[in-house]
Order: structure tokens, then C-alpha cells, then sequence
């Protein structure tokens, strides 16, 4: 049985030596995320998923310099980010899979009324989906891989600052 008091006090630990507020805390080194790059079996069917159905244009296609006749292309998820995916022809990458040090979802925030919209898009698309806290909607995209929108703002979870 897990001990749910001990994780809570390691946690608790954890935020009192890493954790500084706002203010104290350096700003990042980075510039912000430039993309998170997925792998996708079928270049055609992820770009209806997440141009025609999710809305994020396609914004470029272009030949994956890492591997032979691999393609590499981009979707706009705004706020001057990217969504990437990678096409491996003839290379056997097999199905998708969460492990240790892998991708659990991409969080991906919308307008409140565009989320909704969305929300009945991909229920008259007959995409297995489930809401949570009536601002976030999870799904898996062709490949499997999970996604949510979530109707929060940036820097924003369930009501609460994160950033």
C-alpha cells in the first residue's frame, strides 16, 4: 500500500528547498518551449487530426535531416509554439508507449469557448475522450499519444498560479 502521508511530506520537502516565489526567483535561461516533437505512422492522418480537427495550422513540412526520407513537420499552438511530429518510413518504431522518462501528455491551453467547441468537435468525430474538472478534456491522438486541452490560462492549473 502506498503512503500517501509520506509522499505529501517528502513533497512538502521537495517545495520547501527548491521551490522560490515569485520574485525571488531567477528568471528562466530559456526562451520558451520551441516545439516538443512526437513520432507519427502516417503523415496525412495526424495532419486531419490536428489541422483539420484540433485547428492548429500546419505550418511547415519539411525533410527530416536525421533520418532518410523522414519528414518533419510543424503545427501552431500558439503564443509562438510549436507541436512537432516526425514520420520514420520503413523503420519499425512500434506503437506508442508510456514509460519512465517518456511522454505522459502534451498540455495544450484554449480559449474556455473555443474549448468547448472543441470538446463537441471531437465528440461528433467519435474520439474516446474524457473531461476533468470541466476545464480539461484528455484524449489520445492517432498514434496514441495523450493529450489535453485545457481551458485554464498559461501559468494556470485547476485555479491556481503555477507560474
Amino acid at each position: 500500500m502506498t503512503d500517501l502521508a509520506a509522499i505529501e511530506k517528502q513533497r512538502e520537502l521537495l517545495r520547501d528547498t527548491y521551490l522560490q516565489p515569485d520574485g525571488v526567483r531567477p528568471a528562466s535561461s530559456a526562451r520558451g518551449l520551441h516545439h516538443t516533437a512526437l513520432i507519427s505512422s502516417s503523415v496525412e492522418r495526424t495532419i486531419w487530426f490536428y489541422q483539420d480537427l484540433l485547428e492548429f495550422p500546419l505550418t511547415e513540412l519539411i525533410e527530416n535531416r536525421d533520418y532518410p526520407g523522414s519528414s518533419h513537420f510543424f503545427f501552431d499552438i500558439g503564443n509562438g509554439n510549436l507541436l512537432a511530429f516526425f514520420d520514420f518510413p520503413g523503420l519499425d518504431v512500434g506503437p506508442y508507449a508510456e514509460v519512465l522518462g517518456g511522454l505522459h501528455h502534451v498540455a495544450i491551453s484554449v480559449e474556455p469557448e473555443k474549448w468547448e467547441y472543441l470538446v463537441r468537435k471531437l465528440s461528433d468525430s467519435g474520439v474516446e475522450h474524457t473531461v476533468h474538472s470541466e476545464v480539461s478534456v484528455y484524449f489520445r491522438d492517432p498514434d496514441g499519444a495523450r493529450v489535453e486541452l485545457i481551458a485554464d490560462p498559461l501559468g494556470e492549473m485547476y485555479g491556481q498560479q503555477v507560474l
